[in-house]
């Protein structure tokens, strides 16, 4: 073996060899080692169709032409002369041919396991079967070659003679080489075992030569049979020696017969074999062969089989398998020439479906071995017609996952030959018998129920797929098993006969009346949901391969055969089945007028029904299902319209007047988001067809054509919508849909102005508006949602800011603004009363914040912020922080305006801004949520401080009024205690600006921010003096500021007058009430300002000076004694030349008060003063000293030592003044 071994690696080469000579080609074989799993089922390149073997065969050409050219040949290890060897030694190279088979065979029983010897073994069995392949081939060439001759002529030369029994010679070796090898099926099993070898290497174990070689012998076998008897011409060959023997006759054609026979039988026990092995779902996917061999061998044998079917007339190679078969699937015993077929396939039926499927799929190959659609193999529709009816029988009563396999296989049968009308007639008997099946697998589960169609379109593009077939080979084809159940894939084999005959031919019509035949008033009537389901998936299927309207209305004339009271699962089937229909319809482009009425009068009844007060509660629910089913189909033509020019407006019927005000809240939602569906697809129709009119020849026609029929849909919304629209306008839970549904009709009042209704014209846009976003008892929820859609189309609020047609109570972006002011104010009403954010509230926050973006870019809002300067920086602005940057624009832009009709025109806008405010913050003032309530103070007190010259002019002081008596000056604080504190400052600096700018009322609104300011000075002063409380009294706050203005001093005036008259009065000796409070407010009022004025600075010093005379208690003493040190140091400050006139007026006031009641008392507080300031003292000296003569005179006892000496104690604080006194007070 080693020398062989080294022989084939390194053959010997003698001086007389050319160099040049090249290794002998290797005849084709059986060889899979060579090909992994190709999708595209390629065959083995080393293989008899790939190496041109079959087609020479089927041409009569050369089986090898360039090979036995020379005069020797070596076969097994000798040479011979290759003209002459076959004849002269059949015998002898046939026994080389069997002792090497059995040196294979002894080889194959003898295997070693040991990995070491794989390699050797390979080789040696490769060499062996190379050694009986060439051998074979060279027996074909030399039957090419050899001439032909009669066996019974006479023959001079005794190689003559030989070579004239070399028939019958080669016919009982022939014979005696199948009795050698036997069958396919007998072979041991470690033998076959070699089938499933899945190395794709180089190295095999001589189990794989084997059989391989049996393969080749096989085939071999039947080939030189067909080539003798080609060579013979039709004379038949005997075996004589055999015939003499037995007594038996053996023919070349009974030999050829019976060993094909015995081969198609293997072949299909194995493929028997692995069918047993595979499951329904893979059925398509998992091959008949169990290596390419085999599938080469079938591949043969079709060809051979067609071949002498044709040329010869014998039987076919389906006639082969269909005797083959036939006894299999009907339960009797094989016929003699087919024995020895396996007995133990369970389900014999299924396996000839599957075998004769793979088959047909093998007939596309062509000669050359590729995969081609051209149909070299014919049909058996004879026999799968046979299998149909097998399959069909109701006595069977096959299982649906048998059964689906089955028709799956027919279905693939259709694709790779002609479609079959009796295939079809035949399932459709079966199913219009079984029409109300489940047609489930149930370990499938979810699917194998497959599709759920649940929406009209749903249910076409089922249709659809079912008129669209796969690739025969592509997953979406080999997996259908797994997706449809065996009546949809019944459909797509009758979409694919009914589409090879599209002009209405014959079969066409056959197949069509056998359909309608099947169907009548009982049959109707007795189908279940499936049973209705089916039977609409059918129609669908065959209107779109015929003629739509006939089977359409067909349809519907066997849909009227259901009675008017069946379950409304039924009716939900119908008119979604219907809409499949207009769906199909309109894509075709016609008319859909007659199918949207039919469906439209059922729609009406079950609406009416929904709507009657007497229907149940249950018996309302369940009505619902077939009526939203109606909605989400209808919304569905609508969607897939191009144009709405086919009567669409049909399905929107009166119905919709009865059901949406029936309609629950989820109901409700759903009625209200398909009416969003339908506007938009309008206006997007309408939009298109008016932006390709002007570039289309034909187009004013069609143009007036289309909108004819948009107005009529528009007319139907108008009529059937939006009355119920309006109606919930005013509701304090409108659902979100109403907003949208509202604009949508706001959009299509735009777009389509002629079609809305007459009390909506002449400016129906501004109406529709006026009800859902201006209107002041809107929710906000709805407003805010509303105007947020409507604002951000560019071209609406363009044609908004131009149009001279709105209301007079303002501009249309007036009122918008007012409406999203109110929605400002408004936005804590809808919160929990504990102030947490509930579903709602959230909502109108959200849609808020888009509603203000949108405002702020409004052209009108736009210009006024240009104008003051004041820019939004955040890209979604907080909607409190844009309220208030909006409020000071509008008092800025007043304020710079000069010409008198210029601010007369901003004060009518202004109050068009805002509207009735204290009619929009009174549901917060009356509410308990205290965000509302802060908001509503704060919002109002903006206002009135950025727009005090605004507010003072005769047009806008009565709101200023009414915002005093209502919000500053009501009965009741309780609830605003807070939102009054952290407001008031504004109210009161805006007060004390209007009131220093009114012209007319000007005195009215001074009483009224005097008593503004004394009420809250009384209500937030604390009844004991706290620095923290009175720092932050808002009075206080709303005093202060960094540096002194002219209304600031006046609004500090007006607190100490207030201070002085209501807070400082003594009422005989007795002090007022909480006047250390008073009198810390009072300093830390003239601390943090720095006016330096003195007529303001002495308004409280009458006050101080009495305080400090008339109350000895620490705190108040030590405030007032703080608070006349500041008027003093800061009247002493601003007259730097002579001492203050001011201060001495009032001192000497003060003395001329108190003369002869308080005169120790005088003079104590005038010696503070003279500490701070000696020369306004100084001042006094004569007015001091002639009180003190008086006072003496008065009592008319003379000198009054005790009081000259107090005051000559004040004199010796005054200097040279106060000594020359003192001295002249002496000298008296």
């Amino acid at each position: 073996m080693a020398d062989d071994f080294s022989q084939s690696l390194t053959p010997p080469v003698s001086p007389g060899d050319s160099l040049c000579e090249l290794a002998p080609v290797r005849p084709p074989c059986f060889c899979c080692s060579d090909l992994k799993d190709d999708p595209s089922g390629v065959l083995s390149t080393d293989g008899y169709v790939a190496r041109g073997s079959l087609k020479r065969l089927l041409l009569r050409l050369d089986p090898a032409p360039a090979e036995f050219e020379t005069d020797m040949v070596d076969i097994f290890g000798f040479s011979w002369v290759t003209e002459t060897a076959l004849v002269e030694s059949t015998k002898l190279l046939f026994g080389l041919f069997r002792q090497t088979i059995y040196k294979l065979e002894t080889l194959v029983q003898s295997g070693s396991h040991d990995f070491g010897q794989a390699g050797n073994l390979h080789y040696e069995a490769e060499g062996l079967r190379q050694e009986c392949v060439t051998f074979l081939q060279y027996v074909k060439v030399f039957l090419y070659l050899e001439p032909s001759r009669s066996m019974d002529a006479g023959h001079s030369h005794p190689y003559e003679e030989q070579e004239a029994q070399l028939p019958s010679a080669l016919l009982e070796e022939l014979f005696g080489v199948t009795l050698l090898i036997g069958r396919l099926k007998d072979l041991p099993t470690n033998v076959q075992s070699a089938f499933i070898i899945q190395n794709h290497g180089k190295i095999f174990p001589p189990s794989w030569h084997l059989l391989h070689l049996h393969l080749d012998i096989h085939w071999s076998v039947l080939e030189i049979l067909h080539l003798l008897g080609h060579k013979m011409q039709g004379q038949v060959v005997y075996a004589h020696q055999f015939v003499n023997l037995t007594g038996e006759n053996l023919t070349d054609s009974s030999l050829f017969d019976e060993h094909l026979c015995s081969l198609l039988c293997d072949l299909t026990g194995l493929a028997m074999g692995k069918y047993s092995k595979v499951r329904p779902t893979e059925a398509l996917s998992s091959h008949h062969y169990l290596c390419t061999c085999t599938k080469e061998l079938w591949v043969l044998l079709m060809y051979l089989l067609e071949y002498r079917n044709k040329l010869l007339h014998t039987q076919s190679f389906w006639s082969h398998m269909n005797s083959l078969l036939r006894p299999l699937v009907l339960g009797k015993p094989s016929t003699e020439q087919f024995s020895g077929l396996p007995t133990h396939c369970k389900d014999t039926l299924g396996f000839t479906w599957w075998l004769v499927t793979h088959l047909a799929m093998l007939g596309q190959y062509s000669r050359s071995g590729v995969v081609q659609n051209e149909k070299d193999l014919g049909d058996n529709w004879t026999f799968v017609d046979e299998l149909l009816k097998l399959s069909c029988n109701p006595k069977v009563s096959l299982a649906e996952e048998q059964l689906r396999m089955h028709v799956h296989c027919c279905l693939s049968l259709c694709l790779l030959w002609e479609p079959s009308t009796s295939a079809v007639s035949i399932l459709w008997d079966y199913y219009s018998k079984n029409l109300s099946a489940s047609f489930t697998v149930p370990w499938l589960g979810m699917s194998g129920l497959g599709i759920l169609c649940k929406t009209p379109l749903a249910l076409l593009e089922q249709a659809r797929s079912c008129c669209s077939l796969p690739p025969l080979r592509s997953p979406g084809h080999t997996q259908l098993y797994r997706s449809a159940n065996s009546f949809h894939i019944f459909l797509r084999l009758l979409a694919l006969c009914l589409a090879q005959d599209r002009a209405g031919g014959v079969p066409q019509r056959q197949i069509k009346g056998r359909i309608y035949s099947k169907f009548s008033s009982k049959k109707m009537q007795e189908l279940s949901e499936a049973g209705l389901m089916n039977f609409l998936l059918l129609f669908l299927v065959v209107a779109r391969q015929v003629e739509l309207e006939d089977v359409a209305s067909r349809a519907c004339e066997l849909l009227g055969f259901l009675p008017s009271n069946c379950p409304l699962g039924h009716r939900t089937l119908v008119w979604r089945g219907q809409l499949s229909m207009v769906l199909l319809f309109q894509e075709r482009g016609l008319d859909v007028g007659a199918q949207a009425s039919l469906l439209a009068s059922s729609f009406n009844e079950t609406a009416k029904e929904f709507y009657n007060k007497t229907t149940e509660v249950s018996r309302r629910l369940a009505l619902w299902g077939p009526l939203g089913s109606y909605l989400e189909g209808v919304a569905e033509v609508f969607e897939t319209s191009t144009s709405l020019s086919l009567s669409e407006e049909k399905l929107l019927s009166e119905g919709f007047d009865w059901l949406l005000p029936a309609c629950r809240q989820s109901e409700l939602n759903s009625a209200l988001g398909f009416l969003q569906i339908v506007l938009a697809q309008l206006r997007r129709v309408h939009q298109r067809s008016d932006q390709s009119a002007p570039t289309l020849a034909w187009a004013p026609a069609t143009t007036s054509v289309v909108k004819e029929r948009h107005l009529a849909v528009a007319a139907a919304l108008w009529a059937h919508f939006f009355p119920f629209l309006r109606s919930l306008r005013l509701s304090q839970t409108p659902p979100a849909q109403l907003a949208d549904a509202a604009a949508g009709f706001t959009l299509l009042a735009f777009d389509l102005p002629s079609s809305a209704p007459q009390d909506l014209q002449p400016n129906p846009v501004q109406s529709v508006m006026q009800y859902f976003g201006w209107d002041d008892m809107v929710h906000p929820l709805l407003v805010t949602r509303y105007l947020s859609h409507l604002l951000q189309n560019s071209e609406l609020v363009s044609s908004l800011s131009g149009d001279p047609g709105v209301a007079a109570s303002g501009s249309a972006q007036s009122l918008s603004v007012r409406a999203w002011f109110r929605c400002v104010l408004q936005q804590h009403l809808h919160k929990n009363p504990d102030g947490t954010d509930n579903r709602t509230g959230r909502a109108v926050e959200q849609q808020l914040c888009e509603l203000t973006r949108l405002v702020l870019r409004l052209p009108e809002v736009d210009s006024l912020l240009q104008r003051a300067s004041l820019n939004p920086t955040a890209t979604r602005p907080e909607p409190t922080a844009a309220l208030e940057m909006f409020v000071k624009a509008v008092g800025s832009v007043y304020s710079g305006l000069k010409a008198l009709s210029e601010r007369s025109a901003m004060v009518t806008t202004a109050l068009d801004y805002i509207g009735d405010i204290l009619k929009h913050i009174k549901p917060s003032l009356v509410g308990k949520n205290q965000e509302g309530i802060q908001l509503a103070y704060w919002a109002v007190g903006c206002i009135v401080k950025h727009w005090s010259p605004l507010l003072a002019t005769s047009k806008a002081q009565q709101l200023l009024f009414r915002i005093v008596d209502g919000l500053l000056l009501p009965h009741n604080l309780t609830q605003q205690d807070k939102a009054l504190r952290d407001s008031l400052p504004l109210y009161i600096q805006g007060l004390s600006m209007a009131s220093s700018m009114s012209q007319s009322q000007g005195v009215y609104l001074k009483q009224q921010l005097r008593s503004v300011t004394r009420r809250y000075l009384d209500h937030f002063l604390p009844s004991s003096p706290s620095v923290g409380i009175i720092a932050n009294h808002p009075v206080l706050l709303s005093a202060c500021e960094a540096n002194p203005t002219s209304h600031g001093v006046a609004l500090r005036r007006t607190i100490l007058e207030v201070l002085c008259q209501s807070f400082l009065q003594f009422k005989g000796h007795a002090s007022p009430p909480r006047l250390a409070s008073v009198l810390m407010f009072l300093l830390e009022l003239l601390r943090r300002n720095s006016d330096s004025d003195p007529s303001l600075l002495t308004v409280p010093l009458p006050s101080l000076l009495r305080c400090i005379m008339l109350v000895n208690e620490p705190q108040v003493r030590k405030a007032s004694t703080d608070a006349l040190q500041l008027v003093v140091e800061r009247c002493g400050g601003a007259a730097t030349e002579r001492p203050c006139d001011q201060i001495i007026s009032v001192l000497r006031s003060f003395v001329e008060e108190n003369e002869g009641i308080y005169d120790k008392q005088v003079y104590s507080v005038l010696e503070i003063v003279a500490v701070l300031d000696p020369t306004v003292v100084q001042a006094l000296i004569p007015n001091l000293s002639l009180s003190l003569r008086n006072t003496e005179h008065k009592r008319g006892l003379g000198k009054n030592i005790a009081l000259r000496t107090v005051y000559v104690k004040l004199l010796g604080l005054l200097g040279e003044s106060g000594q020359a006194e003192i001295t002249s007070l002496e000298s008296e």
